[in-house]
């Protein structure tokens, strides 16, 4: 089981904060299953800027998720 988290403008679009689900493969394949899985809603998460963290580490997207991971999709941070 992995805990998928979504944060800011994402969640919103999303209208969760969370999933888990059982997955093993790499961020771009749980891109594709999420989307596949919820709708065309989900599109969001191939929106322009949208990061990702694996155990709170910044990822590319063929990077590896395994069980028990912890995946979080967010927008980038500004700060002024």
């Amino acid at each position: 089981m992995i805990t998928v988290l979504f944060f800011a403008r994402l969640r919103e679009a999303l209208g969760t904060a969370e999933v888990t689900l059982n997955f093993t493969g790499t961020v771009a394949e749980l891109k594709e299953k999420l989307i596949a899985d919820n709708g065309d809603a989900w599109q969001a998460l191939n929106g322009e800027n949208i990061l990702c963290a694996v155990n709170q580490a910044v990822v590319r997207p063929h990077s590896l998720v395994e069980e028990g991971d912890e995946v979080a999709f967010y927008p980038p941070v500004t700060g002024g």
